[in-house]
């Protein structure tokens, strides 16, 4: 094959944002051009960012597409030949009315059109919904090297490599038959745990398959609840990394098709990946919201100070402030924890107690309550009552500031219902909500080893994890050891597997059908949360579509 300069242009785009994406992709090809690059890729959908959704469907939005398509070539560099994704409109007059599509820009014009043929339509992706799989030649001509073009889900059919397959056709193959010289992939590969190393596997094993390099583009950044890692590569014919752009950071990687390229730092474990994203995912929710700062509230525990410390890390200390509200049922060391995480964060702090409002709630409500009957035994009114005041008064500061308020809420508590609806569950952005407790712990040990200090308390990590919501109470009041809960939710709402299945792989048998229970009738609270960070391969959100009233018992 030739020698071939190319550039892997990774950047944060904004939903929508037509001109100020088309601004981002001119200034990286102009520094892909001026490091020598003779062709430049960008991701899936780049005039849009991935992914726009609905906004589909308004004609008046592809036609701004399309003018802004028709602009960016007029603008590109000269001699740089530049492959950006974005929709077209489909004209075969059956189907959908638009394609997912790679634009060829090169000499102040579109060359040619590429479309998506493989549509993933699972989890958070619904393409089906507004594209139409297309046809065309994938072979792009740069020098004289053969550039095989396919788009994100094209490459993730291969049957030789993928454990199974959702569609009958493989475009890898199709563009290998066409006589690629090397593979390209332009992405939109929202983040994952799983896909942290998996993705780069998949690609890897493509390359040795095929014994040609593989050139994947992805983009960055947070939109809604997903989040995009980047992490684009350059990957040799026997599927060694010959390139890597950053991990969650925009980036123009500019660098030959050959081994000895750039190799940018990535995260080395799962903790400190999820730690970045999350940070990610807040930042440019927070910016592409208009909020220029947080509120949460600090309650002493684990999962309120691990999203502190992400809200510091995506904001800064003076853009975030926390609020301690203590009950008759507080204890003192949680005020203390709270405090300390706040000193440690260099972030700002406020107590305002609600023991001066609850008091006239708990007197209030006393008398209507027992007209109703004798008080149940797992009765929770009252404890309800405290999570509704704290977000009360939460709301009124977030309202006042101009702030956006953070949800603290676990994977765990939000499969169980272990939280209070317009209490605890309310906010604007869900920042842990697809993190088990086990793994908050590990994450925010985490947070302290990168700090090489004490950032989260070490009383908070080690206390018995408590909501204080009445006196000595424990969460294992209600839920099993989170140990032993975490593993049991992995399977039944990651793994899908059934309750006998779980049961058959060790668990208690009435334990699995007590969890089973509450993530089911949990799921009217589930609807009504805010958008949540996802970081695994089955979140509570758009990618899990249960119905409320059902009657399948798992």
């Amino acid at each position: 094959m030739k020698p071939l300069r190319i550039a892997l242009c990774q950047l944060d785009y904004a939903i929508a944002d037509l001109d100020g994406n088309l601004a981002a992709i001119v200034d990286a090809a102009r520094r892909a051009k001026e490091g020598g690059a003779k062709v430049a890729f960008f991701s899936e959908l780049a005039i849009t960012a991935y992914g726009p959704r609905d906004l589909l469907e308004r004609p008046s939005f592809i036609d701004a597409v399309e003018r802004a398509c028709e602009t960016l070539a007029r603008a590109l560099p000269p001699d740089l030949v530049c492959l950006v994704g974005a929709p077209t409109r489909a004209t075969g007059g059956i189907g959908r009315d638009l394609h997912n599509s790679v634009l060829v820009m090169r000499d102040g014009r579109i060359a040619q059109v590429i479309h998506k043929q493989l549509l993933p339509t699972y989890d958070v992706f619904d393409e089906d919904r507004w594209f139409e799989a297309g046809t065309s030649d994938p072979i792009v001509d740069v020098g004289g090297v053969k550039l095989g073009i396919t788009i994100c889900e094209d490459a993730w059919n291969d049957v030789t490599v993928m454990r199974g397959r959702r569609y009958q056709g493989n475009p890898v193959d199709a563009v290998v038959r066409a006589g690629a010289d090397v593979i390209v992939n332009l992405a939109g590969s929202p983040f994952t745990l799983t896909k942290r190393a998996g993705r780069s596997a998949m690609l890897a094993a493509i390359a040795e398959k095929h014994a040609r390099p593989v050139v994947m583009v992805n983009q960055v950044g947070g939109h809604d609840d997903l989040i995009f890692d980047g992490c684009s590569l350059v990957l040799g014919p026997d599927g060694a990394t010959w390139a890597r752009a950053a991990a969650f950071a925009p980036d123009v990687l500019v660098c030959d098709v050959a081994p000895g390229g750039p190799q940018r730092a990535w995260p080395e474990t799962d903790e400190a990946a999820a730690l970045d994203a999350l940070a990610l995912g807040v930042r440019d929710y927070a910016a592409r919201c208009g909020m220029k700062s947080a509120i949460l509230g600090l309650s002493g525990g684990i999962d309120s100070a691990l999203v502190a410390a992400i809200a510091v890390r995506a904001l800064g200390p003076d853009r975030v402030l926390g609020v301690a509200m203590p009950s008759r049922y507080s204890s003192e060391h949680s005020i203390a924890d709270a405090r300390a995480l706040a000193t440690n964060l260099g972030m700002r702090f406020e107590v305002v107690p609600i023991e001066p409002i609850f008091a006239p709630y708990d007197d209030l409500l006393r008398a209507p309550l027992a007209a109703l009957g004798p008080t149940p035994a797992d009765d929770v009114t009252f404890e309800n009552v405290q999570a509704r005041l704290r977000m009360t008064i939460l709301m009124a500061l977030a309202n006042r500031a101009g702030a956006m308020l953070l949800n603290t809420g676990n994977k765990s508590e939000v499969a169980c219902g272990y939280c209070t609806l317009y209490g605890d569950m309310a906010g604007g952005l869900a920042v842990i909500s697809d993190l088990y407790k086990t793994f908050v712990y590990r994450v925010s040990r985490e947070v302290n080893r990168q700090a090489g200090r004490e950032i989260i308390p070490e009383s908070t990590l080690t206390k018995p994890p408590s909501a204080e919501l009445r006196p000595d109470q424990t969460d294992q009041d209600t839920l099993p050891p989170y140990d032993v809960l975490d593993a049991i939710l992995a399977q039944l709402v990651e793994g899908q597997r059934s309750t006998r299945e779980v049961v058959e792989a060790g668990f208690d048998p009435a334990v699995v059908a007590r969890v089973a229970r509450m993530i089911k009738i949990a799921e009217f609270k589930r609807r009504q949360m805010p958008p949540g960070l996802i970081v695994t391969k089955k979140a509570f959100g758009p990618g899990r579509r249960i119905p409320i009233a059902q009657r399948w018992a798992y």
